[in-house]
């Protein structure tokens, strides 16, 4: 009942001085709201890394074929016909690895009606959809058969779907690839951009042997450019880079003084990276905006000291007709966690408001969490405590006679 009454008089109190209470309140709601925005920017931006690892794939690996010299001068990996369709049939067998995929990628502009398109098309076998963790939206996906004939089929990604068909399903239908008909037999699900920002859904798919044979052509039969290949988890990734190493030196009959005439790339450590960073940046962006909430409660502080000051008569006249140390320490702490709790609440109100147009108007990612909104009005609450404890004692350590004299 009488932490009631308190409660009911600091209500009051700040009520009596609205302009005072306001202004205490403003750099908490200032504090409040650029946590809220900062932190939602930070996390909207790990989201987006987030997703890109995700549709990458899960324990990937990709093998790349070697360099080659010409004239002193040093092409860069992937450049040399190391690698063969053996190799990643050898590489899938490994008791670490889940799946390995060869790659033959080429661009070529495609064709259908009136409209053109120009695109990476890669030269698969069935195994990379499976590598990718890519699922077929709407038809079916490559088979063996398809490899085996080498036969004029693809498989669409959405941006490549809406650019040559518009609004016409393109199942069955027939487009140019370099001139030569394919039939449309599956439309891939959308992946979105990658982390390097390339639009993994403008692709096409192609039989591995058809490209070879029908549409790009190989000088060197059975080679391909790269390989991709997925472990069994992510703890067997060190072990399995390890195997591959050992494997395609054997198979390329490399001696122990030769350079590997191929490169391994652990993209998931590269994603892990990526994610690694987008995370500390959202912890930067919130620990600079929390900032703010420091000066805010420096700032209430300040006003509650001179509240103190003007009314150390009124605290004077209630301990001397009985309030209790304790009564006036608890009005003034109360006071003092009312402006930061109403800051708190106005503030999140304006980091969500925030938050929403910044990713409408401006175009970037920003995501609004239950756990983002709790952490800034607990530190809110938790800075009114801290900040309004020194006035709140000093008023509630006031020797009655000496606070009735003033003036």
């Amino acid at each position: 009942m009488m932490t009631g009454a308190v409660m009911g008089e600091a209500w009051r109190a700040m009520g009596v001085n609205r302009l005072r209470a306001a202004l205490a309140m403003l750099g908490m709601v200032i504090g409040v709201a650029a946590v809220v925005l900062m932190l939602a920017i930070g996390q909207g931006t790990q989201a987006i890394v987030n997703d890109s690892i995700a549709s990458m794939g899960s324990n990937l690996f990709i093998i790349l074929s070697g360099s080659t010299t010409s004239g002193g001068l040093r092409a860069g990996m992937g450049s040399a016909p190391t690698l063969t369709v053996g190799d990643a049939q050898a590489i899938g067998k490994l008791p670490d690895m889940k799946a390995s995929a060869p790659v033959y990628p080429n661009t070529a502009q495609l064709g259908y009606g009136p409209n053109n398109w120009s695109t990476p098309v890669y030269g698969v076998t069935p195994e990379y959809l499976e590598v990718r963790n890519w699922s077929v939206e709407s038809g079916r996906g490559l088979d063996d058969s398809d490899i085996r004939s080498a036969a004029r089929v693809a498989l669409l990604g959405k941006t490549v779907a809406v650019n040559l068909f518009g609004g016409e399903p393109p199942l069955g239908k027939s487009l140019r690839i370099k001139n030569s008909p394919f039939t449309v037999v599956g439309i891939l699900e959308s992946k979105g951009q990658s982390l390097d920002g390339r639009d993994q859904d403008d692709t096409v798919l192609v039989p591995l042997t058809t490209a070879q044979t029908k549409l790009f052509g190989n000088p060197f039969p059975g080679t391909v450019r790269f390989i991709m290949a997925q472990a069994v988890s992510k703890e067997a990734m060190t072990e399995a880079e390890e195997d591959i190493n050992q494997l395609l030196r054997a198979r390329h009959r490399l001696r122990s003084d030769m350079e590997n005439d191929f490169s391994v790339r652990n993209l998931t450590a590269t994603a892990q990276a990526a994610a690694s960073s987008a995370q500390a940046l959202s912890f930067m962006l919130g620990a600079i905006a929390s900032i703010s909430l420091v000066v805010g409660g420096i700032g209430i502080m300040n006003i509650m000291l001179v509240s103190v000051t003007e009314r150390t008569r009124e605290i004077g006249i209630r301990m001397s007709i009985g309030a209790k140390r304790r009564d006036i320490l608890q009005q003034f702490l109360l006071e003092a966690v009312f402006i930061c709790t109403l800051g708190g609440l106005v503030g999140a109100a304006l980091g969500v408001g925030g938050a929403w147009a910044v990713s409408t108007l401006a175009d970037m990612p920003a995501v609004v969490t239950g756990s983002s909104i709790l952490v800034a009005f607990l530190f809110a609450a938790g800075t009114g405590i801290f900040f309004g404890w020194y006035p709140a004692r000093k008023a509630a350590y006031l020797r009655p006679v000496e606070a009735l004299r003033h003036e």
